[in-house]
């Protein structure tokens, strides 16, 4: 989603990429130190990792939401459009992995994580809500080996500071080379997110994209469930707010995942 062409609003069952902003988020994962006494204080030991197989068979169904809600699982990357032109650079360096979340070329393998940070296990999906037909939550399921989750959502935590406010710049497609490269300024914001039941810890944040025509601005919320993560996200696009993912969708998921990590 290029700086100078903010997209419309996604229709209800589009996929977006899985996580959408927390895949390149989460890229920043150093040595944070991870506590593990929330799950050991939900009983058990640690939860157990799912097989790809078995974190595919965890997302959230239509009957899980109840009427009104659709749900569509989809192949990790399927359905993502680039803008053919190049890799967005931000400014500081330390925030590049904001811009790679929602740059279509860094899907392509320009950026790849490093090995850790790469889940071993990822499911993405959408879900369409009658009520608001032209809306949609995306979201992603993602199995991590040992404590990696833990680790990874603590670094999540440490960019709010140095990435509250950065820039990027991005060259132009191929078929205006013509054209200057475009400077953006992004804001990325902590949001206060209730933590789902069953939940180990959760972070929400929105992330804007401001260019000089419009703002695209995506909100999500990013839960830890045992070794894994769950994130859902929504878009809003020039004065229309990115709304707060359903609630009902994210406790629900969260809910069949750790279900499926005691089963």
């Amino acid at each position: 989603m290029p700086a100078a062409r903010p997209p419309a609003r996604p229709a209800a069952g589009r996929p977006s990429r899985a996580g959408l902003l927390l895949g390149a988020l989460l890229l920043t994962a150093g040595c944070a130190a991870a506590d593990g006494s929330a799950d050991r204080a939900r009983g058990g030991g640690p939860a157990r990792e799912l097989t790809a197989a078995e974190l595919r068979a965890a997302a959230v169904t239509d009957a899980d939401l109840g009427p009104g809600y659709t749900v569509t699982v989809m192949t990790p990357g399927h359905g993502e459009t680039g803008s053919g032109g190049g890799r967005e650079s931000a400014d500081p360096p330390v925030c590049q992995p904001l811009l790679d979340a929602v740059s279509p070329v860094a899907a392509g393998g320009a950026s790849a994580a490093p090995g850790p940070a790469v889940p071993y296990a990822e499911t993405d999906l959408s879900v369409a809500r009658a009520a608001d037909p032209e809306g949609g939550v995306y979201g992603g399921l993602l199995g991590y080996r040992g404590d990696r989750a833990a680790r990874l959502q603590a670094e999540l935590e440490g960019l709010f500071g140095a990435c509250a406010s950065f820039v990027s710049t991005a060259p132009p497609p191929p078929s205006e080379k013509g054209r200057k490269e475009v400077r953006t300024r992004h804001r990325l914001s902590r949001n206060d997110t209730p933590t789902p039941g069953g939940a180990d810890a959760v972070t929400g944040f929105t992330l804007t994209n401001e260019s000089a025509t419009a703002v695209l601005a995506q909100r999500a919320v990013l839960a830890r469930v045992g070794p894994a993560l769950v994130v859902f996200s929504t878009v809003g696009v020039g004065a229309e707010p990115a709304p707060e993912p359903d609630e009902r969708i994210v406790g629900r998921q969260v809910a069949r995942l750790r279900a499926a990590q005691r089963g």
